[in-house]
């Protein structure tokens, strides 16, 4: 933004050093994730910077951390790269599990987590709810407990949830959650709820409760008014949220490593396994993944964002 021409000349030494604090943040946050990206494509085995890369020599970078990804664990990694090959990387490399495992339950624990904080929002948006401070201050408690008071809680409740509901005794069977896959997609799901409920809320605080009367004294009934005028107005905050507990899923660690069995692997339990026994730049390969992978996620988020403020008229179309 441009200063205004009757600007005096404390305000224009102002501006200029406001910009360069900015930059300095800036630089500050973003630094540590960006000297990853670099170090992904180091030859050597080491997570500093050699001295072919510093001189900027072709043969100090490489794919090879990249390739090791598909590898790792195979039965013959050395073998002809044809369809038996991509057969024994699908089934057998350990990041390729792992990755599997992470997109499976941040799938499925988003999709319970879009549609109970969703739900949730949509009653606790309504003026007649009793005890809407209460309720939401206990539903977005687990963004705010410590998150391993939440997974110890967690797993003693997945270990037999029998005991601990009072239902031992009973013609019934509750199993164990602990090291199973619903075990951490309601996990997740409980961890991703609060960025729903935070998103949708903030969506409905907009929006015009006229709308649903007016469909109402149409003639409407209150399913043909939520899909027809509710849910396409509070879409793109609810997507918003979807994506945030996505993330959340993604990148959870703590509540895996004490739930999640052995088939259970994700790529933040896989990256803490990798740091604890081999520490290989494999982990930068898939953190620098990581990284593009959320930058695209942030700009979808800022898109939707944007359609939302058009929808509602904050800002011209």
């Amino acid at each position: 933004m441009a200063l205004p021409t009757y600007a005096s000349p404390l305000e224009r030494v102002w501006h200029y050093a406001y910009l360069v604090i900015c930059g300095l943040i800036f630089f500050f946050l973003i630094a540590p994730i960006v000297v990853i990206i670099p170090l992904s494509f180091n030859t050597e085995p080491y997570f500093t910077f050699t001295d072919r890369m510093l001189s900027l020599d072709p043969e100090g970078y490489s794919m090879r951390w990249y390739d090791s990804l598909l590898t790792f664990g195979m039965a013959a990694p050395d073998g002809p790269r044809d369809a038996g090959w991509w057969a024994d990387a699908w089934a057998n490399a350990k990041w390729v599990k792992a990755a599997k495992n992470s997109i499976i339950i941040g799938f499925f624990s988003t999709l319970l987590a879009t549609v109970l904080g969703t739900l949730a929002a949509l009653g606790l948006s309504r003026p007649e709810m009793p005890f809407r401070r209460p309720i939401m201050a206990v539903l977005i408690s687990p963004m705010i407990v410590p998150l391993i008071i939440t997974a110890t809680g967690m797993f003693f409740f997945y270990s037999n949830p029998c005991e601990l509901l009072g239902l031992v005794g009973l013609p019934t069977n509750c199993g164990r959650l602990a090291g199973t896959y619903p075990g951490v997609i309601l996990a997740h799901a409980t961890l991703g709820i609060p960025f729903v409920i935070i998103t949708v809320t903030a969506t409905l605080v907009g929006f015009d409760q006229s709308l649903n009367r007016a469909a109402a004294s149409l003639g409407a009934n209150p399913r043909t008014t939520f899909f027809r005028i509710t849910m396409p107005l509070i879409l793109p905050g609810v997507i918003s949220g979807a994506l945030f507990a996505f993330v959340t899923s993604f990148d959870e660690v703590v509540a895996v490593l004490f739930i999640a069995g052995p088939e259970q692997q994700t790529i933040p339990r896989q990256m803490w396994n990798g740091i604890r026994e081999q520490i290989s730049p494999a982990i930068l390969a898939v953190a620098t993944l990581l990284v593009l992978f959320s930058i695209a996620l942030l700009t979808t988020v800022e898109l939707l964002r944007r359609r939302s403020e058009r929808i509602r008229g904050l800002t011209p179309q």
